[in-house]
């Protein structure tokens, strides 16, 4: 099974290595810490509401209020970092059905260039804004503690922690508006994503990432789900006609982003595992990996192993002696920061590997099958993998391993009975996730392949 290699400094390496689920370690570290996730959560309750639709200009209630409280955050992590991070507030007008006059919309957004890569981008992000049982109600109190005060403090700790280090690619921390009206803020930050020329390699999309108990009771702290889609959101017509011939309906790129994160998680804790979960979001719901998934780019949501539903979309009030409403008493602040500590770990590696590259497998009417990708920047060598069409992970290890070739010719392996894949190596080691060789594995929008 595909590992991510060494990260790329080696304080990110002891980093991992001595984090355990209760967060021990030293500050010199710079590990996450569940206190700091904790504070932050509370810090967005006692916003009061954060609706999309709330006071923009109350200095202590309202979604104005806490996004400059966010921004104030990443500026703080820029200071210690010594103005590593770049600060931009992406905004525009919206309206729709549940805006039904146009408001303002403002992503909170904080960049961390890469020092040789820097339009190659890894995106992690939350959305700020909640809401109570009826969407277009601004006024009552809307805690939001886990949706998803839980996410934007995740993404707030990551770039406290990650800013100290430095890596060949952009990593981008974005707390976003809008969420619970239709998607606007991810919808916000994919458009500017173009706009930018950016290469994104992954979305991180973490939307209820902080309780470990359901509804009925039944609770789970050592599993985080992350969804990822199967046939792609941007294919075309020729592309699913492609993927009828020659497979690829479970190797979009957000899969193997997928299988690449539920690799490592043994390696960097004990005590949380990935669940896999191959729809594109929760049945009949969505998310802010949504609107990148359409343009093209590569996204998976993380969220938690069962949901409470009484603590999600509702009203503060107790009936029949159960409490509703998603305030802090519902979190689970030992789970946020495992949750929290995978995300880490991901960002690093994958900020640390070059992109996957592109590869085409040729095996029809042959004994063998030639594999051949175009030279990726950044990787000075590639694995090739492999799995049996029917099987969920790729191989315990690669077939060919660290060719510095950018084609392979796998005598005796007939390609009908095999999915094959390509990663990239950077020269120290640091791996991509695997991208297949199939019509739509390819990372990237599908518009910009020939």
């Amino acid at each position: 099974m595909i590992r991510p290699a060494p990260i790329f400094a080696a304080g990110l390496s002891a980093l991992f290595a001595a984090a355990s689920p209760a967060g021990a370690g030293t500050p010199e570290q710079a590990e996450v810490s569940q206190a700091r996730l904790q504070a932050e959560v509370e810090t967005l309750v006692g916003f009061g509401t954060r609706h999309t639709l709330s006071s923009q200009t109350d200095p202590h209630r309202g979604i104005g209020a806490a996004r400059r409280w966010a921004e104030a955050q990443f500026r703080a992590s820029s200071r210690a970092c010594g103005d590593c991070l770049e600060i931009v507030t992406p905004e525009t007008m919206v309206s729709g059905t549940r805006i039904p006059a146009p408001v303002r919309l403002v992503d909170v957004v904080a960049i961390q260039r890469g020092t040789q890569r820097p339009g190659e981008v890894v995106i992690v992000q939350g959305h700020i804004d909640s809401r109570v049982s009826d969407v277009m109600d601004a006024a009552s109190d809307a805690p939001g503690a886990n949706d998803d005060g839980s996410g934007t403090a995740l993404v707030l700790e990551a770039a406290r922690v990650l800013s100290r280090h430095k890596f060949p690619a952009t990593i981008v921390y974005a707390v976003l508006s809008g969420e619970e009206q239709g998607l606007y803020g991810g919808k916000l930050l994919a458009d500017y994503a173009a706009r930018q020329g950016w290469t994104v390699k992954a979305v991180l999309n973490n939307d209820i990432v902080g309780g470990s108990c359901g509804s009925d009771g039944y609770c789970d702290d050592t599993h985080v789900r992350v969804f990822s889609e199967g046939p792609r959101a941007d294919a075309t017509d020729k592309t699913r006609a492609a993927a009828r011939r020659f497979g690829g309906e479970n190797d979009s790129p957000g899969r193997n982003i997928s299988r690449y994160i539920a690799t490592m998680a043994g390696d960097v804790q004990s005590g949380l595992a990935v669940r896999q979960i191959w729809r594109a979001d929760r049945m009949g719901r969505g998310g802010d990996q949504t609107p990148f998934l359409e343009m093209g780019y590569p996204a998976v949501r993380f969220t938690v192993a069962v949901e409470d539903y009484n603590r999600q979309h509702q009203d503060l009030r107790t009936r029949d002696g159960v409490t509703y409403g998603d305030t802090v008493a519902g979190m689970d602040f030992p789970y946020l920061a495992k949750v929290t500590r995978l995300n880490v770990a991901a960002l690093a590696a994958l900020a640390s590997a070059p992109m996957p590259p592109a590869p085409v497998a040729d095996a029809a009417v042959k004994t063998w099958t030639d594999v051949t990708w175009q030279p990726v920047p950044g990787a000075a060598a590639y694995n090739v993998w492999r799995r049996a069409t029917d099987a969920a992970q790729w191989e315990a290890g690669p077939i060919v391993t660290g060719t510095g070739q950018t084609s392979v010719r796998l005598e005796g392996l007939r390609g009908d009975d095999w999915i094959l894949g390509v990663s990239s190596l950077a020269a120290d080691g640091s791996e991509s996730p695997v991208a297949a060789a199939v019509p739509g594995g390819a990372f990237g929008p599908l518009a910009a392949q020939p």
